[in-house]
């Protein structure tokens, strides 16, 4: 459906209407410099192919408009530039990252964007650059800029709360004790969230260097706007790259801990079984029915081999104790 619709010229607002059209009318009657902002919030098939033609957009742009699900790229069509950005969202309590998409749509004198899914960070951004007239004066390119930037700030956001994640992850990997299958869970489970962020950001640079170099319908004045957003989007590339190649660390880390746990537990095993076979051996020789053993009728031998077999033990005991097999 479509949210809101308003026409502008030299940066400020001259009009509003429900119908596009209209709006696109009093927009090109207004004068050079003025245009329109359509914004869409996951529009059926039937209203963006209305409002395609209304605008003569693509017929290609229009169908990736509505199924979504795009690469971040941007396409050059005749009339019309078509770019598509995913975004990020954060949920602390499910520690779990969810995307959306938006598109827009750049002409010469229109501007239209199209939201899929709740995590879009374009709540108020109409709001706030229209007390930025000063850069909405460079009419569609200005709203492109403000897209691409508030879809990177939404990347640094969530890199932010995924850093302060993965700095408690590997606090608990290394404390006492904090070995096993949960904390290996919870290594995927953060890796995968970074998936999911890589999956957005890095395919984004790419599109990004081109607006940023010149693209039809945008206006070589924001250029510089458009290059800020290109570095914030290489911090976040390299603060994820970084994170993943920690999160590999992490685990690598983890399998050494278990593999350690485990060699210890053997050891244990190991040092209790060497104990239990002393006496077994003992008892074995000089347990069959013999009377006042060891060698037949000798009335010490009996508490003369449980003494054995006590001394024995309590020898490996502290041997073991002393290199750390117990």
């Amino acid at each position: 459906m479509i949210v809101h619709c308003a026409a502008y010229q030299d940066g400020h607002r001259i009009g509003v209407s429900e119908d596009p059209n209209d709006a696109l009318t009093a927009a090109r009657a207004a004068g050079p410099g003025a245009f329109v902002w359509i914004g869409l919030f996951e529009p059926t098939v039937e209203e963006l192919d209305r409002v395609g033609r209304e605008f003569a957009l693509h017929p290609l742009a229009v169908e990736d408009a509505v199924s979504a699900h795009q690469r971040p790229k941007v396409e050059a069509y005749q009339g019309s530039l078509f770019v598509a950005l995913k975004t990020l969202g954060y949920h602390p309590g499910a520690h779990a990252v969810t995307s959306g998409e938006v598109m827009v749509f750049l002409g010469p004198d229109f501007v239209m964007t199209v939201r899929h899914g709740e995590d879009t960070p374009l709540s108020g951004l109409r709001a706030r650059l229209e007390q930025q007239p000063e850069l909405l004066r460079y009419g569609p390119s200005s709203v492109l800029h403000s897209v691409c930037d508030a879809v990177v700030d939404g990347y640094v956001e969530v890199a932010t709360a995924l850093q302060a994640d993965l700095d408690e992850l590997e606090a608990d990997v290394f404390a006492a004790g904090r070995v096993g299958r949960d904390v290996a869970g919870r290594i995927y489970g953060c890796k995968r969230q970074v998936m999911a962020v890589r999956r957005a950001a890095a395919p984004l640079m790419e599109p990004m260097l081109r607006l940023e170099r010149g693209a039809p319908f945008v206006q070589p004045e924001t250029a510089p706007y458009l290059r800020d957003v290109a570095d914030h989007l290489a911090r976040v590339n390299d603060q994820v790259e970084g994170m993943d190649r920690l999160l590999t660390d992490i685990l690598n880390a983890n399998l050494a801990q278990v593999s350690v746990q485990q060699n210890n537990d053997m050891r244990k095993i190991s040092a209790w079984a060497a104990l239990a076979a002393v006496p077994t051996m003992i008892a074995g020789i000089y347990g069959m029915n013999f009377d006042h053993m060891p060698e037949l009728h000798q009335r010490w031998g009996y508490p003369a081999v449980l003494a054995l077999m006590a001394v024995v033990c309590v020898v490996l005991h502290r041997v073991f104790k002393r290199h750390d097999w117990l």
